[in-house]
């Protein structure tokens, strides 16, 4: 087998019909061009081809590269991937057009065994600890604040304050008028707690914050920050009580036990979605070791680009302003390829699943994508689906339809194995 996908071909096009395609583009300039001393369209042909040879020779080649080089892959069986990169272009009038062509295929593989696969599995165990942590979760958010009378802050007060950065200009940050901070919570940086505890509203105080490594808001991770804080208040959380009457506000729920029982089942939902992604995960891993072939280099840059672009969108997410940045592009790009190779693999290797198994994707289900999609951006379906239409959506929309019926397929025939 290859271990490249890239494939060049020299092709030769007749001289007749280079001199007939000559011809019409001749004619047409012809039509178009004005000449002094000539009325549009009665120029010598001559003429023309002596003063446009260099616009003739561009219109030809452009007309008969791509016809000549599709027909010649089309004979030769070659599923070409991406935009070819033509060279060695020959064109003299009277004499055939000769150029060659490389360009990438797609590969050509042996299907391995892919039924009855063994996987891991963790199914879903619910306990009465998981089912009370999210009831307190839900009565975290039908939760009161109340503001307290001024006083020393501690421990499960909640601070509001306003945060100034002291330099670091180059991180993008700025005022920030109402900051709440949770004291002495799990999930609050330490160096505030420490400093922010024991303060009383109009106390100002400076101190620095170590943010790790792999904190979320990436223009803070890996940085120390020296904030200028001001207590400008204290709140304290009041949670509702946990009853029949709660139940009623959360939902339509009669009763806190009814309530309790819909969390354990949306609980268990919640665990054997994650646990199912989990195992497809490394049945589409097993599948990609299992299998070795080269992948084309114009699809493992195209799938960079997309994982550089979702990159970047989490970025901004997170606050970043990316003008005010340096960002190491060909950094950016070489930490993505390990990963783009192996899901263009896995993506070509779950195709080549569908169509052995004849897995399809009706209209009914595009249908049905549409319209969650219409909602979730609150768009009118029939616009949406217009604007799909153009940009080509809805074939992505498929495609991806496709890949989740191929990836339930292989778990449904995947022996599992119990994980603890």
């Amino acid at each position: 087998m290859p271990e490249t996908c890239k494939r060049a071909i020299e092709i030769t096009v007749a001289a007749a019909e280079v001199e007939q395609e000559t011809a019409r583009v001749v004619e047409s300039l012809r039509a178009r061009v004005k000449l002094p001393g000539f009325r549009p369209g009665k120029a010598p042909p001559a003429l023309i081809r002596s003063r446009f040879a260099g616009d003739i020779r561009e219109e030809v080649v452009r007309a008969l590269v791509p016809k000549h080089f599709h027909k010649a892959a089309e004979d030769q069986n070659l599923r070409v991937v991406g935009t070819p990169d033509v060279t060695d272009v020959h064109y003299h009038a009277g004499e055939p057009l000769r150029f060659k062509a490389e360009f990438e295929v797609t590969p050509e593989f042996e299907l391995g065994s892919y039924r009855g696969l063994t996987v891991g599995y963790r199914g879903p165990k619910v306990t009465d600890e998981d089912v009370a942590r999210r009831l307190e979760q839900l009565r975290g958010q039908k939760a009161q604040f109340v503001n307290e009378a001024p006083r020393p802050v501690g421990d499960g007060d909640f601070a509001v304050v306003s945060l100034d950065p002291v330099g670091q200009q180059e991180l993008g940050l700025s005022h920030q008028d109402e900051v709440v901070v949770e004291i002495g919570a799990e999930e609050t940086f330490e160096a505030f707690s420490a400093n922010l505890r024991g303060l009383t509203p109009g106390d100002q105080t400076e101190f620095e914050v170590s943010y790790p490594e792999d904190f979320g808001d990436r223009k803070l991770a890996g940085h120390t920050v020296r904030f200028r804080a001001v207590l400008n208040g204290i709140r304290r959380k009041e949670l509702p009580e946990l009853n029949d009457e709660f139940a009623s506000e959360v939902g339509d729920f009669q009763s806190l036990e009814e309530l309790r029982e819909e969390v354990r089942k949306a609980l268990v939902r919640e665990q054997e979605f994650l646990a199912q992604q989990e195992a497809k995960t490394k049945l589409v891993d097993q599948l990609v070791q299992a299998h070795d072939f080269p992948v084309p280099e114009a699809l493992v840059e195209r799938q960079i680009e997309r994982q550089v672009e979702q990159y970047l969108r989490s970025l901004v997410a997170q606050g970043m302003d990316l003008n005010s940045v340096k960002l190491d592009w060909d950094k950016i790009r070489d930490s993505q390829r390990e990963r783009a190779t192996k899901d263009v693999k896995a993506s070509m290797l779950l195709d080549r699943i569908a169509e052995r198994e004849a897995i399809e994707v009706t209209h009914e289900e595009v249908d049905r994508e549409v319209q969650r999609l219409a909602r979730q951006e609150r768009e009118a379906p029939a616009a949406l689906r217009r604007r799909l239409e153009k940009d080509g959506g809805l074939g992505r929309i498929a495609a991806h339809i496709r890949t989740e019926k191929t990836l339930n397929f292989l778990f449904e025939h995947a022996g599992k194995v119990a994980e603890d």
